[in-house]
C-alpha cells in the first residue's frame, strides 16, 4: 500500500508531467517548418544541392542493410534515368541519407519531388521518415568535391568503418 503524503493529498492524482513545486517550468521551442523557397535570382535548375533526409527514429538502423539499400539505390537510378533528378552521390547511414543532387527544369518544385520520393519509399519500403528534409544549395565558393568528401567520410566520423571505401551503402552515378 502506498504511503500517504504529509499534506494529505494523493500523489497519484497529480499529473505526471507537472513538475514539483518550486521547480521552474520551461516551454520547449516549437520546431518551425523549413522554407524551401529560393531567392528570385537563383535558378534551382542550374544548382547542385546537398540534401539530408532523416529517419523518424534516430539511432536505429533502418537504411544501412543490403535489402533496403539496394531498393533505395534502384529508385535513385530510376529517377536519374527518367529525368526527375540527377543524384551524383548518395550515401546511406543507419538513420539518415545524404545526397549530392541536381534537378532538371521541371514544373515541380524540389520540395515536391523529394517529398513524393519519401512518400513512395515510406509506403513501399516501410521507412519511417521525419516530416521534412534539410537542403543546402551549394554556393559558388563551396566545392562540390569538398561536399562529396564530407559525405563519404560520414561513416568514418561515425565510427562505422575505418576507411570511406569500406562503407558499402554508397551510390555514385555513372559519368
Amino acid at each position: 500500500m502506498r504511503k500517504p503524503r504529509p499534506d494529505g493529498r494523493d500523489s497519484a492524482l497529480r499529473c505526471p508531467r507537472t513538475p514539483p513545486r518550486g521547480v521552474p517550468t520551461k516551454k520547449l521551442p516549437i520546431r518551425k517548418r523549413l522554407s524551401h523557397d529560393f531567392p528570385l535570382w537563383v535558378d534551382p535548375n542550374e544548382e547542385n544541392y546537398f540534401i539530408t533526409i532523416c529517419c523518424r527514429e534516430r539511432r536505429a538502423n533502418q537504411l544501412a542493410n543490403s535489402r533496403i539499400a539496394n531498393r533505395i539505390f534502384e529508385t535513385i537510378k530510376h529517377r536519374n534515368t527518367i529525368g526527375v533528378w540527377y543524384v551524383h552521390l548518395g550515401l546511406l547511414m543507419p538513420d539518415h541519407l545524404h545526397l549530392l543532387i541536381s534537378f532538371p527544369e521541371s514544373e515541380k518544385c524540389i520540395q515536391t519531388i523529394v517529398t513524393k520520393w519519401k512518400e513512395w519509399t515510406a509506403k513501399t519500403l516501410r521507412i519511417k521518415w521525419q516530416r521534412d528534409f534539410f537542403e543546402h544549395r551549394l554556393r559558388k565558393e563551396e566545392s562540390f568535391d569538398e561536399k562529396a568528401d564530407y559525405i563519404l567520410l560520414n561513416p568514418v566520423r561515425a565510427g562505422l568503418v575505418s576507411e570511406p571505401e569500406d562503407w558499402p551503402y554508397v551510390f555514385i552515378a555513372d559519368s
